[in-house]
Order: structure tokens, then sequence, then C-alpha cells
């Protein structure tokens, strides 16, 4: 071999060991990284931060899978890290309440067991609701979402509050037929007051926009939940994340707002109808407001005795309703018939009129002077110059809650027990 041969292979040389030495260091080097970074990798319950590992498994408190927190997760790990908005992120205040009335569309939907339902009507109206949003495939914050959940349902069940609605509206309504959610559900024990609905994606859409859920993108959903009160018109929101006993204590603040409601809508009330002495048909003095409306549920008609139209088969119609609300009446819910001509419906001619209807305990024929009595049918809107003109209206009332509603006296009796039924249950003693 020449002499230049020989000094070419040692230039060669000389290049190449401080390279393979340099590579064998960073590859050493980039193992205890990843060593150091494998050492630093925890594991915790999205639902119960608390719970730590530094291995995967499952939480002991709720089951869920543990998921990688560190910063310093390699890349491996950070794919299956489980990325959680904190409230301030999700545009979200503990606490916050909505100041604005929250206008509810009255939607069809369908609940995990594929009953058709009208969202207001069937689940909010009446009620104290908690209200989160959630799709079955998600693989993030849903799952915790309905973990808490599933938390206040126990709660509120050991707390004998089972009047409050809880209700997971999917995001994602085409992928969640009921049959899904009715699986979901299953996954996290849902009781009977905890629904989960879903519907046509354009209707579902629009209720989500009413509530402040609808987003673009279902990944995109935040942690967000609506507790309210529809008597009390009272909603504020609350972080779906946060420990179930604040969401409990939050709900249980809502559902106090309807005694504060019941005092107000007494107060109106009392201010609104006169408390002015009239006479039953046992010619018994009572105050019309006092005696006769305060926090009753109450069946209010018009009439004369002597009336050759529709007065006989109208009073003759709610003795059948009398019937079948049977002992409630005189209990939690009077009639009150209500003479348009006090100069000829005296206590004793009412008392025949009643008896020949066989009027039970708690239905009230009335009659009175008769400055009072128009005082009172004007308040009610009964009163007439002619006593033939008389409304034929039935007016079901319950005083107590404000709620009010008009049928005709005539209308089938079973449906106008079941309206007052409603009313009595709505009462919330």
């Amino acid at each position: 071999m020449s002499r230049h041969a020989r000094l070419l292979i040692f230039s060669i040389l000389v290049i190449i060991a401080p390279l393979s030495i340099c590579n064998t260091a960073l590859t050493h080097a980039h193992a205890a990284q990843q060593k150091k970074l494998a050492r630093k990798v925890e594991y915790a319950c999205p639902m119960h931060p608390e719970v730590i590992s530094k291995r995967p498994g499952r939480c002991p408190k709720c089951g869920m899978n543990l998921k990688a927190t560190n910063a310093s997760v390699p890349a491996k790990e950070a794919e299956t890290k489980t990325v959680v908005p904190m409230p301030e992120e999700a545009g979200l205040k503990r606490g916050d309440e909505i100041k604005s009335a929250l206008k509810i569309p009255d939607t069809t939907v369908y609940d995990q067991n594929g009953r058709k339902l009208n969202f207001y009507t069937d689940l909010v109206k009446g009620k104290t609701v908690a209200i989160n949003f959630i799709f079955t495939t998600c693989t993030t914050i849903c799952p915790p979402l309905s973990a808490t959940f599933r938390r206040v349902q126990q709660s509120l069940q050991e707390q004998s509050a089972r009047d409050v609605q809880l209700i997971s509206i999917s995001v994602d309504p085409v992928t969640d037929v009921p049959a899904r959610l009715k699986e979901f559900a299953a996954k996290f024990k849902a009781g009977a007051n905890w629904t989960f609905v879903t519907g046509s994606k354009p209707e579902i859409d629009d209720l989500l926009r009413a509530l402040g859920g609808y987003v673009g993108d279902k990944n995109d959903h935040t942690p967000l939940v609506l507790i309210g009160n529809d008597t009390a018109h009272f909603w504020t929101r609350a972080y779906g994340l946060a420990p179930a006993s604040q969401l409990v204590d939050m709900i249980k603040e809502a559902a106090s707002k309807s005694a504060e409601s019941r005092k107000d809508e007494s107060d109106a009330a009392a201010k609104y109808f006169p408390n002015l002495v009239l006479l039953t048909q046992d010619n018994k003095p009572v105050h019309f407001y006092d005696d006769l409306l305060k926090d009753k549920v109450v069946l209010i008609n018009f009439l004369f005795t002597t009336c050759k139209g529709v007065c006989s088969p109208m009073t003759a119609n709610l003795a059948r309703v009398q019937k079948y609300l049977g002992e409630r009446v005189g209990k939690s819910v009077l009639m009150l018939s209500i003479t348009v001509d006090p100069d000829t419906d005296q206590p004793p001619v009412l008392k025949k009129y009643a008896d020949s209807f066989h009027a039970q305990p708690g239905w009230y024929f009335l009659t009175g002077e008769k400055k009072n009595l128009d005082e009172v049918l004007y308040k009610l809107g009964g009163y007439v110059e002619d006593k033939q003109e008389h409304s034929s209206l039935l007016i079901i009332g319950n005083v107590k809650t404000g709620e009010w509603m008009k049928v005709l006296a005539m209308s089938n009796p079973t449906e106008i027990a079941n309206m007052v039924v409603k009313l009595i249950d709505a009462r919330q003693d």
C-alpha cells in the first residue's frame, strides 16, 4: 500500500471516530432523557384529581381509566392524555346567574327508552333541573361529566331530594340514537330522574342554541351545566367537572327559590283579589281571599239559578268533576260557583240549587251584597250588566304558585279533573 493511501485511510478514521463517539453519547443522553421523562409520568383520575398513580389503571373511587397528566409526557403518552378545559377556558364562572329569562323551546325529543317527549313540558316545566351536554363516543370530558352526574344523583337520593330532574342532551344526535343512549346511561346507573335526550339534528341543534350548548364540532363542547328552577324563573351556570357536592349545593339553592317565588305569587294574589265578605249557600260569611283563595287550588265558575240555558248542564258537568276529584274537594281544592244574580240567589235558593246537584263539602255556591259581589266578579273577569250574558268559562288556578288557566265549563270532566290534579301536585307544600 502506498504512503498516500495509508494517509487517506488514517484521515477518514480520524473523522469517523469522533462522530461515532458523539452519536453514542447522544444515544445514551436521549435514553437517559426518555428514562427521566418516564419517571416523571403520573396518572390521575379526571373526576378525582387527588387520585394519582405512577402506573396506568382505574380509579378506585369511580372506576374511570387514569390518564397521564404531566407536561413532560412522551409523545406516545400524550396521544392518550385527557385534555379537560378548566372553567375559565370554557368561559364559565361558578354560580354565574343568567339574568335574562331563559326561553326554553318545547322541542320534540326522545329519551333513552325511545319515548317521545316535549322537552319543556315533560322535562322542565315546574321542576328544578340540572342539564349537561355529552355524546357517547366522547373519550375526554363526557365520561367524567356523566360520572359527576352519577354522584349528584346518588347524593340527591340520599338527601331525599328526588324531585330534581337531571338531563343529559346529546350534541351528536345522529349517532346517539335512543338505544345507544340507553347503553351509555346504564354504564352510569342512571335512575328514573336522569333523562338522556336525543332527536332530529335540526331540532336538537335549535334546542342546544337556546340553552347555550351548541357547537359546530361536537368535540369542542364545554363542560357547561345549566341549573334552573322553572317555577321561580331562576337559572345559573356551573362547571360540570366541579365536585359533585358543589353541584348538589347549587341545585338545592335553585330548588329553594320555589319558596321565595310562591311567597311573591301569594303576595301578588293578596294585593289583586278583594277580601270582601260573601255568603255561602249555608249562609256562612266568608272572606273571599283569606277563606277561599289563599294558598289553595280553586275552580271558579259563574251562574244564576233561574237560568234556562247553560247553567244547569254546566253545573251537572262540574258535579261529575267533583266526583272524579273525590276526597280532594274540600281538602286540596275548592270549587266556587258565584252567582251573577245576587238579588234572586239568596243563600236558601243557592242551598236548594246546590243540593239538587249533590254538592259536597268544599263546593261553595256564593252570593252576598251586590257591591261586594260585583267587585269580586270584576276582578275575576266575570262581571256582566245582563246576567244572561255571563261567561261559561271555568277558571282553574293555583293561588300559591300563580298558575291559572281557563277552559269551557262544559269540557270533558275527566280532562278538567286531570288539569286540577296537576295543579294540586304542583303545590309543593
